[in-house]
């Protein structure tokens, strides 16, 4: 008997190849096979929610296009399993790639290869996807063109690498129990995360008995990539709660679907976050007493019974959005003496 995991992954590979080699026709082809008519597409800021495969591949997958002409989409990771209600996910993380031609949501090309990270969640119901949720990261590629116009990152920027494993396409059978012990470990690290500030100091998380000391925490553009528990709280963690130390207190207000795939576990959730900035410390922003909700789309790969690796996306320009920042007229002042329009040549020609 196929399992129903297996078999949702099995329904977006038409997709996935598609999306490789981009053939517009085979997009829309493998779109209407997998997607239900009334199927929701949620995206990151400024692209916001849409009904259909085909209103997502107009207004989304076809601006990447216009910008970029040679693009691919190359997956690194992809996990499937259903989450505490019973709902069934898949969750796939890698990259866009193409030539930088034409201007991205006024982002200014720069003719070179161009990398922005995705990470993106289907929910299935009856063998058709009826939810997805994605974020791009699109601050990666104003960072890439020279264009960003925000504090720089604390953390490390760079093309995000897939899992050190090798395994992040090609899994063993799931199995139920491994997957679900791998959740609860996500879980209870989480749990204890949100321990500290509420209930004392940086030991109620117990960061060491979660995270294996050579964790890669690879953050959005905008925050960065952080190596072992120590990189991650002076370049994420300490910022963050210095601004934002009311995190995990607004719990009713949010909801989160945790789900596992052998030792891969994923959360989403639209949004899975609630807090309040109110200090100063965060991405440059000064405190603005605002209670902002965060989108964040994680995955994490478990090694040795701890967090090895951790790939987390959050939309960051929706959070600035909330804060009363508008980071894309702010990088049109920024870019305003750059010379608009495409680069004069043609990609792919030599």
């Amino acid at each position: 008997m196929t399992d129903r995991h297996a078999s949702n992954k099995a329904l977006l590979e038409p997709l996935r190849a598609a999306l490789f080699d981009w053939d517009d026709w085979a997009v829309e082809k493998a779109l209407d096979a997998v997607c239900a008519p009334e199927a929701l597409f949620r995206l990151c800021h400024p692209f916001g929610d849409m009904q259909g495969g085909m209103a997502f591949k107009a207004h989304a997958l076809d601006v990447i296009k216009a910008a970029w002409p040679d693009v691919e989409r190359r997956d690194w990771i992809v996990v499937a399993g259903e989450d505490g209600q019973g709902q069934e996910w898949v969750g796939r993380g890698g990259h866009f790639i193409g030539t930088f031609a034409a201007p991205f949501l006024d982002i200014p090309p720069t003719g070179h290869l161009t990398h922005m990270r995705y990470h993106e969640f289907f929910r299935f119901a009856d063998n058709n996807v009826v939810e997805y949720q994605a974020i791009w990261d699109i601050p990666e590629v104003m960072m890439q063109a020279g264009a960003w116009p925000a504090a720089p990152s604390l953390g490390r920027e760079l093309c995000v690498p897939g899992p050190a494993s090798g395994d992040g396409l090609v899994q063993s059978p799931r199995d139920p129990e491994l997957s679900r012990q791998t959740c609860q470990l996500i879980i209870n690290m989480l749990d204890h995360m949100t321990r500290h500030p509420s209930q004392g100091g940086p030991d109620v998380m117990e960061m060491g008995r979660f995270w294996s000391e050579k964790m890669n925490w690879y953050g959005p553009a905008g925050i960065g990539t952080c190596r072992g528990i120590a990189g991650f709280r002076n370049w994420h963690q300490i910022p963050f709660l210095n601004a934002m130390p009311d995190r995990g207190q607004h719990d009713d207000e949010i909801i989160a679907h945790f789900f596992a795939d052998n030792r891969y576990a994923a959360v989403t959730g639209w949004p899975n976050m609630r807090q309040t900035v109110s200090h100063d410390g965060w991405l440059g922003v000064a405190p603005s007493g605002r209670t902002i909700s965060l989108r964040s789309l994680d995955f994490w790969r478990i090694e040795q019974g701890k967090i090895r690796e951790n790939w987390v996306l959050v939309d960051l320009l929706d959070a600035y959005r909330q804060l009363g920042v508008d980071i894309f007229a702010r990088m049109r002042e920024f870019n305003k003496a750059r010379v608009p329009g495409s680069v004069p040549f043609p990609v792919g020609v030599a």
